[in-house]
């Protein structure tokens, strides 16, 4: 089966992965529980195969000190495959051609994106805009100009299909294109008051999300949902944000990931303004109309064509060793955990502190991370759970 989507062709009925099908067995270990994207990737890496990551799993898991561990079952996959077919719903492997050329250089890319709508405008130039769900009138009219303005000079917009500013933003490009990154499943239509706007996105746009058919969102299926749309546009937009708000979450991604941040000043008075005010005191661009918006982005370079690049599938030779005793794999383990917190730690830092070799450190946080006494954060940073 050629990697381009789930369904290869516009011209032939759908065609299923198989169990054996490589798809489907990355699609298995992703769906496995604790394994995480890093994880995934790290497991491909180490391992060569989707098959090979999954047959080490069990024995991954019970060095780690978890028993009975399987991997995602068979039935699960088919399940998910069957409900995307009967949405309408494509799955876009990493390395398929249609995947967005914009996530590719992300550290925490996404391995497989439902999409449900026209992936033709995945390969127009992006903006995404977000900002508070109770948005005033006048920030929900400054959120639809913006849109509309940025939609008639070429832009495909970029939001999260919450109340508010997102939805303002995605309206007011309905019929040019916008894109709607879910946080839960793409066939979950949430918040329910804008379903009748989610059904008429795939019209002309397209509707994206990270997660399994049929999952409800969760509260910590947000962060996640957030660094898709920032990383999908060449810049963020931010209308309207509180102090603390996934707003700023975004915009915080959105320089991690390299891309331009904007923002709509507001009155100082207002709560709903506060975090745009500060982005434009650290450094964002202040935006009053589409113009500033586009002034901003013409230095920028156009971002080179990234081809697909499969991982590999034949692991690197690793020089022999000898195996840890018992006795330094329980010391590893105790220096890694106290020297982790609350507080994110980059692995690079972590293997510096302890002063341990990477190749020694390395299959040591994969066991405490499947035995869920770490955590991995996009980036790779780490943490130790309370």
């Amino acid at each position: 089966m050629t990697d381009r989507g789930l369904y290869p062709s516009s011209i032939h009925p759908p065609l299923l992965p198989t169990p054996e099908d490589d798809w489907f067995l990355r699609l298995r270990l992703l769906r496995s529980r604790r394994v995480g994207i890093s994880t995934f990737n790290r497991l491909l890496i180490e391992h060569g195969t989707a098959q090979n990551a999954l047959d080490a799993l069990p024995e991954l898991a019970r060095a780690a000190g978890v028993e009975n561990y399987t991997p995602c079952p068979v039935a699960v996959i088919e399940a998910e495959l069957k409900a995307g077919q009967t949405a309408g719903a494509i799955l876009i492997s990493q390395t398929a051609p249609t995947y967005p050329s914009a996530l590719r250089d992300l550290t925490d890319a996404p391995p497989f994106l439902w999409a449900i709508g026209d992936l033709s405008v995945l390969e127009r130039p992006m903006i995404s805009i977000v900002g508070a769900r109770n948005a005033s009138s006048l920030g929900t009219r400054m959120a639809k100009s913006l849109a509309r303005d940025l939609a008639t000079a070429g832009y495909v917009i970029v939001s999260g299909l919450a109340r508010g500013i997102d939805a303002a933003a995605h309206s007011a490009a309905l019929d040019t294109g916008t894109i709607a990154v879910q946080a839960g499943g793409v066939d979950m239509m949430y918040p329910a008051e804008n379903t009748e706007l989610a059904l008429a996105i795939p019209d002309h746009g397209l509707r994206l999300s990270e997660q399994p058919m049929g999952l409800q969102p969760m509260a910590r299926h947000f962060p996640p949902r957030n660094r898709i749309v920032s990383g999908l546009g060449r810049a963020t937009i931010v209308v309207e944000a509180a102090a603390k708000s996934g707003s700023l979450i975004t915009a915080r991604d959105a320089l991690d990931q390299g891309r331009e941040v904007l923002a709509v000043p507001g009155s100082p008075l207002d709560a709903r303004a506060s975090g745009c005010n500060m982005l434009i005191r650290d450094g964002a661009t202040l935006v009053r109309n589409a113009a500033d918006v586009i002034e901003a982005l013409a230095p920028m370079a156009p971002r080179a064509p990234v081809l697909p690049m499969d991982l590999p599938h034949t692991p690197p030779p690793q020089p022999p060793r000898d195996r840890r005793t018992l006795r330094e794999t329980a010391a590893l383990h105790s220096q890694i955990l106290n020297r982790l917190g609350p507080a994110p730690l980059a692995e690079d830092q972590l293997i510096r502190d302890i002063a341990a070799a990477p190749s020694d450190v390395a299959p040591v946080l994969l066991e405490l991370e499947l035995d869920g006494q770490i955590e991995r954060s996009p980036g790779g940073l780490l943490t130790r759970p309370n």
